[in-house]
């Protein structure tokens, strides 16, 4: 399997990402757990079908040190019992932020309050920051169908 483009060697495009990886970077460095931000991205991919980033960052998750378990059961948070009450609520806001054009209300005031519960405004915004960082990258990668699967862990540094 071949990217319908070489979007990632054109320049222009390396013009777009230096700005959504400073993003990216922003929030990496943010007070925002590690094992959350990965877990976010792992969920988006998930809903958005980006085998590209659910590959990148599943491998970036356990290079971490995050437990095979726990990256398994990512996609049916809900029914697992290895996350914690902050990780739902962030998985939450992650599903509702990235599935916008399935409920008209967008995010739930409900799921949003449930963040807040655990998560300071600053780690809000770095959190809805993650969520639309990752939404762009999944949206580029699927565009061009990107292929998954030979990523290795910091590998773009």
């Amino acid at each position: 399997m071949e990217s319908r483009l070489n979007y990632f060697g054109h320049p222009l495009a390396g013009k777009v990402l230096r700005h959504i990886n400073s993003a990216s970077k922003l929030v990496a460095d943010s007070t925002l757990p590690a094992a959350t931000q990965e877990l976010v991205k792992i969920r988006a991919s998930q809903i958005n079908g980006c085998g590209f980033c659910t590959d990148m960052h599943t491998k970036d998750a356990a290079h971490a040190g995050e437990t095979m378990q726990r990256l398994h059961l990512v996609a049916a948070w809900r029914e697992a019992t290895v996350f914690t009450d902050a990780e739902r609520a962030a998985l939450e806001l992650a599903e509702q932020g990235t599935r916008t054009a399935d409920a008209a209300g967008g995010v739930t005031d409900e799921a949003w309050a449930n963040a807040a519960k655990y998560y300071d405004e600053d780690q809000l915004v770095s959190l809805v920051s993650l969520i639309a960082v990752i939404n762009a990258y999944n949206r580029i990668n699927v565009i061009i169908q990107q292929p998954a699967g030979d990523y290795q862990p910091g590998q773009f540094g």
